[in-house]
Order: structure tokens, then C-alpha cells, then sequence
């Protein structure tokens, strides 16, 4: 039987898509697998030796930001030195603590709003936040990737940080306006639940007026949330950022 003509674009398109998502993922294995090894290249000194960095989430996804484990003898002060050597690193990113501690950021690597915008574009690059249709009640695997990305934003407050929902061409645009300011408030509200102070977050829908370039406007993959990071003035960071309990 012939393959239909549709048949075979839509299949071409996922196989892309395949490719594509599975090509950023190997690039971000190969960034954390590089990190890792310089990592435990400083932890492999004697006084750090109980303690491990693991650049991976949860979920099993490679990532810039490491968790520290071990070393639960160590005073708060040691503790900091270790975090902050691991910081040095170049392109390691904020660093917590299994404990729940975390390391806002390294005074010899400043933070700027733009390393933390690159950040987040990095994790949303080969993941979408993504939300039941005509909904803005996010699924579980999104819930995980906003732990990642309030991560990513942590060291940058005090910047203003907007979230943008975009929605496809699909329904009308009243309604999508709508909706896409509700999803955007959703991350929002997720956001501060997560830590991220009310006051630096700005949310704003844009309905299906900014589709990704290259796509048809009523493609789902428009159908998405966009972060950008506003310099003002950032907080400075303390090297320990709100110890969590031992």
C-alpha cells in the first residue's frame, strides 16, 4: 500500500524532532560529564574526599546545577569551602546540598542576569513545560523541570524575571490571551511556591501572536512559556544561602 504523502511529512517531523531532542540531550551529557570530572578532580583532595558532587536531576537528566552529598561531620564553614570551590568551576552553575542548604554563587564566578537567562533556556531547550489542554494545570514532569529552572534562578534575584505564555493558533485569540496569561501565572505561582520572591516576577500572555520562528502558527509546539531575565540590581548573594537543617 502507498505511504500517504502526510503520512510520511508527519513522520519525517517526529523523526526530526527525535533527532534534534536527542542530539541536546548528548550535548548536555557531554557539558555535565566534563563538569563531573573536574569536580571530582576537586574533590579528590583528602579534607573533601567525603564529599560528592552529581550533576544529574532527579529524573535522571544531566545538568549544570550539581548536589552535594557527604560530608554531614563537617561544620558550616567548611562546608562553604567546598561549595565554593566546586562554583569556581567554569559553567557550573548554583549548587545545593542533599541536606537542603544551597550555594547562591562563587565571588571569584559573578553571576549576571544573562548567565542565569542562558540557564534556563538551556533546560527548556530539549523540555517544555507543558500543560493539559485548554488548561493551566501543568503534569508532573513540568512540576520536576520548574524545580530545575527555580534553580536556575535562584542566584539572579533581585533581577526582574518575566514569564511569558504563549499559546498556538488553534482557537480564537481571545481566548487564547486568556489562556496563555493563565499558564503564565501558573509558573508564577509555582515559582514562589518554590522560593522565588512574588515581587521580581512578572507574568504576561501573548495568545498566538509570537510563534517560534520557523513554525506554522498553529503547530502545539507553540504552546509554551518563556523566561527573561531583566537586569536591575541584583541581591549579593551570601556564600551559604539559607542552610537547610542537618
Amino acid at each position: 500500500m502507498p505511504i500517504r504523502p502526510s503520512i510520511a511529512v508527519l513522520a519525517g517531523a517526529i523523526c526530526t524532532a527525535c533527532i534534534a531532542v536527542a542530539a541536546s540531550n548528548y550535548s548536555a551529557s557531554s557539558i555535565s560529564d566534563d563538569l563531573a570530572a573536574k569536580a571530582d578532580a576537586v574533590l579528590g583532595q583528602s579534607e573533601n574526599a567525603q564529599v560528592s558532587a552529581a550533576f544529574v536531576t532527579p529524573g535522571g537528566w544531566p545538568t549544570r546545577h550539581p548536589t552535594l552529598s557527604g560530608g554531614e561531620n563537617l561544620d558550616e564553614k567548611e562546608r562553604a569551602r567546598i561549595a565554593t570551590s566546586i562554583a569556581g568551576i567554569p559553567g557550573v552553575g548554583g549548587i545545593r546540598w542533599s541536606d537542603g542548604s544551597m550555594l547562591a554563587a562563587s565571588a571569584a564566578v559573578p553571576i549576571t542576569p544573562m548567565h542565569c537567562q542562558k540557564d534556563v533556556e538551556a533546560l527548556l531547550r530539549a523540555r517544555t513545560i507543558r500543560f493539559e489542554e485548554s488548561s493551566s494545570s501543568m503534569d508532573s514532569a513540568s512540576r520536576e523541570l520548574l524545580d530545575e529552572v527555580e534553580t536556575a534562578l535562584r542566584p539572579c534575584l533581585g533581577s526582574i524575571i518575566a514569564i511569558t505564555g504563549h499559546t498556538d493558533k488553534s482557537g480564537p485569540e481571545p481566548g487564547n490571551l486568556a489562556l496563555s496569561r493563565e499558564r503564565a501565572n501558573a509558573v508564577r505561582n509555582a515559582l514562589i511556591r518554590r522560593g522565588i520572591p512574588r515581587d521580581g516576577l512578572r507574568a504576561v500572555g501573548v495568545g498566538s501572536q509570537k510563534p517560534v520562528e520557523g513554525l506554522d502558527p498553529s503547530d502545539p509546539a507553540n504552546r509554551r512559556i518563556e523566561f527573561s531575565v531583566l537586569a536591575t540590581e541584583p541581591l549579593l548573594p551570601t556564600p551559604v544561602d539559607t542552610p537547610g537543617p542537618r
